[in-house]
């Protein structure tokens, strides 16, 4: 028994890589143009692109792996089944439910890493990329250069004389008038700082001017911030549990929990589908096997989906319970009642 499932989880672990690659490599590129979107909006580098496309690894995951173990497994036992190799264990005794067991142990071993990918990684993975690129965004904000129009920086107006190769700015001048007071900077170098998603402004040697009806000041420094001009828009969080519970985003975390979760649970599910649709009579069901595959997907996806807006977190039980009851019944009337 132990070769016999040992070849079994061989002849699906040689169709699982040969279909994961390939969807693999097709949400890849499919991620990276959506990630090449951001460009209209950042700058960014091959080595930060490389560093989104690693935040979103997960996601990739979580949306091929399911399907790929799904299409493999059918099709494994569809190769036996058309090898004549299904007929012979038959013949042999071996009843289906076998099949189910050894089928059980890599499907039970996949929904349990989708479910630490999903609960676990995705937090963490979507978190930074979200405050990567918020900020980028507000890093783009203060792409300053040379320029004799000057820029605006947050209330103040800058000038900047020059552009040093060390990313710093020479003669930078700026200027803030309100109703009561005027406020003139001069320094002779400044640089952009992040300090924890807030964005300043360090200026180094200069003088400033302060001009009211009342008096005139000016000062000499060494070094000046100008504080929380601009800040980032960071999300924080300390464990994943205190992600999926915050109010932040709620319904879309809402859908994104019942969907997810149900994917996590796809392999154990279909069992009972992927026996009933894999184990064929060749001669009289041959043609069936890639329409049911379409079918079985697109049935459990929309199900998983169409049903939320009426159930809510309901859909989690009703479905899975529902997808169990009706393969079942179908494994049985096809397989069950001939072998």
């Amino acid at each position: 028994m132990d070769r016999l499932q040992k070849y079994i989880i061989n002849n699906l672990s040689v169709l699982f890589l040969s279909i994961f690659l390939p969807l693999f490599a097709i949400a890849s590129v499919i991620f990276l143009i959506k990630l090449a979107t951001y460009t209209a909006v950042i700058q960014i580098s091959i080595w930060e692109m490389t560093k989104l496309y690693f935040f979103i690894l997960p996601e990739i995951l979580f949306y091929t792996l399911p399907i790929t173990f799904f299409i493999a497994a059918v099709l494994s036992l569809f190769r036996l089944s058309t090898d004549n190799e299904m007929v012979v264990l038959f013949a042999l005794g071996i009843h289906p439910k076998f099949i189910i067991r050894t089928l059980l142990k890599p499907a039970m071993l996949l929904s349990a890493l989708l479910a630490f990918d999903f609960f676990i990684l995705f937090p963490h993975t979507t978190v930074l990329s979200s405050n990567f690129v918020s900020y980028k965004k507000s890093e783009a904000k203060f792409n300053l250069s040379a320029s004799e129009f000057g820029h605006s920086f947050g209330e103040w107006l800058l000038y900047v004389g020059s552009n040093n190769s060390d990313g710093t700015y020479g003669d930078v001048f700026l200027f803030n008038k309100d109703e009561k007071e005027e406020i003139l900077i001069g320094a002779k170098k400044a640089e952009i700082i992040n300090d924890s998603g807030i964005l300043r402004l360090k200026l180094s040697n200069g003088e400033g001017y302060s001009y009211s009806k009342e008096k005139f000041s000016q000062i000499n420094f060494k070094t000046m911030y100008i504080n929380d001009t601009m800040s980032t828009d960071l999300t924080t969080y300390r464990t994943p549990l205190q992600y999926w519970k915050s109010e932040h985003r709620r319904e879309n975390k809402k859908h994104m929990f019942i969907t997810d979760t149900l994917l996590s649970l796809f392999p154990v599910l279909s069992l009972f589908l992927v026996a009933a649709i894999g184990i064929v009579h060749v001669r009289h069901q041959k043609g069936r096997v890639y329409l049911y595959l379409f079918l079985g997907i697109v049935i459990f996806y929309g199900a998983t989906i169409a049903l939320q807006s009426i159930l809510s977190f309901y859909t989690i039980g009703v479905v899975a319970l529902t997808w169990l009851l009706a393969t079942y019944l179908y494994y049985r009337k096809t397989i069950l009642a001939r072998f």
